[in-house]
């Protein structure tokens, strides 16, 4: 099939880049042209921003079997791939996020039946505003996914520290955790994801569906982040505090934390593997980690990003909770 992506060299697309081009689809990339490591050399890049309307108009001269949006962050941009798409697109994939999911009133493990309604955090509010925009129209056959917390380069850190984790192991510095850190969380490969989504293109059944993609195992960020240590070869020193006093010390806290990760986290994959069959998910620690940490290695060596302003908030952080009461 002819398989555009609308990014393409993310941390969850590039994987699913490579496996489209390996099931032997002719595919193409929208994006800004800007990092092209690691895409076969099979793939056509489209140079664009999705905020220039008129590159992006250049796509309609095209027709495409799939298209699968990765970048899509408000509603407005799945009406204009609507009205760049239909009568000329066979299927439409949108990635989403299963943080869309209300996980404060939701039975374990996670269904694509439970509530979805995220008051807590804005960026889920936009995806399902995203869904919401494809659910109410028939002009164009649809798939939405759900990706779980899923990597491929990029370390997990339960506030999206980043590389700041990372380094203050290194070094011997405490690291927050919310909570007691127990509350079981997933991580899944982005290598693993990419194959039942490919799977997925031009499958009928999976018309007018929303799908979540996982690994069916929870780790607690406590066993996280030990592991995280023990392929750093380090350990790590964790200082636990309340996810509603890290939210009050970081506004941006907030919504990751209170309207996700402090929830258990455990998805049932039931409906997609009735989909596309099949597939492995990695569920073991030290090896959902070797990727993401032989990554960081290679970013280490190099000139370290200013991260003082995360830094610093972190160290005071724990100077509070260090301080005699």
């Amino acid at each position: 099939m002819d398989v555009l992506f609308i990014g393409g060299t993310g941390e969850i697309s590039l994987p699913c880049v490579i496996e489209a081009v390996a099931a032997g689809h002719r595919v193409s990339v929208f994006n800004r042209g800007r990092s092209l490591a690691g895409l076969p050399a099979q793939v056509e890049v489209i140079a664009g921003d999705v905020a220039d309307r008129a590159a992006y108009r250049h796509l309609q001269a095209h027709r495409f079997d799939v298209v699968c949006q990765f970048l899509a962050l408000t509603a407005d941009q799945v009406e204009r791939d609507l009205a760049a798409f239909s009568g000329k697109t066979g299927h439409y994939i949108l990635v989403s996020s299963a943080c869309v999911y209300d996980k404060r009133n939701a039975r374990l493990p996670l269904t694509e039946e439970a509530p979805v309604e995220n008051s807590l955090w804005s960026y889920a509010q936009r995806k399902i505003a995203c869904e919401r925009a494809l659910q109410d129209q028939h002009r164009l056959a649809f798939t939405i996914v759900r990706p779980a917390h899923t990597i491929r380069a990029r370390l997990p850190t339960m506030m999206a520290e980043g590389d700041v984790i990372g380094h203050r192991m290194l070094a011997g510095r405490p690291i927050l955790v919310a909570d007691d850190g127990q509350v079981p969380w997933t991580l899944t490969r982005a290598a693993d994801f990419a194959v039942p989504f490919v799977r997925l293109f031009g499958r009928s059944d999976a018309f007018g569906e929303a799908v979540h993609i996982a690994s069916g195992k929870g780790h607690g960020w406590d066993d996280i982040y030990l592991a995280l240590a023990r392929a750093l070869g380090v350990e790590a020193r964790i200082v636990h505090v309340p996810a509603e006093t890290l939210a009050e010390h970081n506004i941006e806290w907030r919504g990751p934390l209170l309207g996700d990760k402090v929830w258990p986290t455990v998805f049932d994959n039931s409906k997609i593997r009735r989909l596309v069959g099949d597939f492995e998910a990695a569920d073991d620690l030290d090896e959902i980690l070797y990727g993401p940490v032989a990554h960081f290695r290679g970013r280490a060596s190099g000139a370290r990003q200013d991260d003082s302003a995360i830094d610093g908030l972190i160290d005071r952080i724990v100077e509070s909770r260090m301080r005699p009461r």
